[in-house]
């Protein structure tokens, strides 16, 4: 009896990440089926079309691997669930992160049930993650790279998702990956990997989004309410932010501490370790678990407040309506509204939450003040 193959539909980006993992599912002996997902529509200074030259990237692979190839247009639902989405979270003060809500939305729930429509029975991407099937369902894991671990990003993906997906280089280091791509003779295999936010990329972040949200002059403030400078508008900036403030006079260097977005006022401090930028606690929502919720609170692991942080102890206190209070031994910098804090214990991701409000700054302790 001859038994078919299993087809798998992999995410070509037109990068050595998908590339790669394209090789490996065909090596693997799976039928690969490589489709291209367009997003954003946007031209270069030469006119030409970005995803084009992308999609042409994604062509050459494909014809080397002798895999078909397709390209699906998802930019009406990249624009109603990610885009319209981020724009209205920076009006509104916050920082989100496009690129979690683009996994949950676009990549893992749109695009999965394009794959499956085609006859997929996984999709699979080029994310460096892992994952391991155990008696209660399917777990997340970091991937072997510590560098390029994505498991941040995915942290939104439940069990029932991932038992249909695949990440093929997820063990590997990037180093290997690049090799792979080399020995097998892929065009990409010396090709940049894309930084920044996928629709601004190496763009002044300021400019691109003054087209969305305009220009509204206000003033930099000191905790003790004196102007220091001017600014283009509150949504611009963000908690911890450094560059970009064009704060003269003597003394340490000036950091964002805080925002009233009601009379567009940014509060800065000076120095980078102002206890204004520090505080111990947090409040979350929207608390989402890869497996299932903790057995038990308080419940004690590890968590970042943002990608590339090193992994902090905390405890999540309590939980109520997918609301979580957590609380840090060490006092965290820069706790950020909308950003997430991505829960693990040792390489598994638990699930996450976005987070809401930190609680009280140190400054704000030692003043015996609110919250900012």
């Amino acid at each position: 009896m001859v038994l078919k193959k299993q087809t798998v539909v992999i995410g070509m980006s037109g990068g050595v990440d998908s590339s790669v993992s394209a090789l490996l599912l065909k090596e693997l002996g799976y039928h690969v089926i490589g489709l291209f997902m367009k997003n954003w529509e946007e031209k270069d200074a030469l006119g030409q079309c970005l995803a084009t030259k992308d999609y042409e990237d994604v062509a050459k692979v494909c014809d080397k691997l002798d895999i078909p190839y397709y390209s699906v247009n998802f930019i009406d639902q990249y624009q109603d669930l990610v885009f319209h989405h981020f724009v209205k979270e920076l009006k509104a003060g916050y920082t989100p992160n496009p690129d979690i809500l683009c996994n949950r939305e676009i990549k893992f729930h749109v695009f999965l049930e394009k794959a499956l429509s085609l006859g997929a029975d996984y999709l699979a991407t080029g994310h460096y993650a892992q994952m391991h099937a155990q008696p209660n369902g399917v777990s997340l894991l970091k991937g072997t790279d510590p560098d390029k671990d994505q498991s941040y990003f995915l942290y939104t993906l439940k069990s029932e998702t991932l038992k249909k997906v695949l990440f093929p280089i997820g063990h590997l280091p990037k180093k290997e990956v690049r090799a792979l791509a080399a020995k097998a003779g892929l065009s990409t295999a010396e090709k940049k990997d894309s930084t920044g936010i996928c629709f601004i990329g190496k763009r002044n972040f300021k400019q691109f989004i003054s087209g969305y949200i305009p220009y509204q002059r206000g003033s930099f403030v000191t905790l003790s309410g004196k102007v220091v400078g001017t600014h283009d508008g509150a949504a611009y900036y963000t908690i911890g932010q450094r560059k970009g403030l064009a704060i003269g006079g003597p003394g340490d260097a000036w950091f964002v501490v805080g925002k009233d977005m009601e009379n567009n006022l940014v509060l800065v401090a000076q120095g980078e370790d102002h206890p204004a930028l520090y505080a111990d606690e947090l409040i979350a929502t929207e608390a989402s678990w890869v497996v299932g919720p903790p057995s038990h609170f308080p419940y004690v692991c590890k968590a970042k407040i943002r990608y590339r942080q090193q992994d902090q102890d905390c405890v999540i206190e309590k939980v109520e309506n997918d609301t979580l209070w957590v609380r840090f031994p060490k006092p965290q910098r820069a706790i950020t509204p909308r950003q997430s804090i991505v829960f693990y214990e040792g390489n598994r991701c638990l699930g996450g939450a976005m987070i809401q409000s930190p609680g009280r700054s140190y400054y704000e302790q030692q003043k015996n003040l609110p919250n900012l």
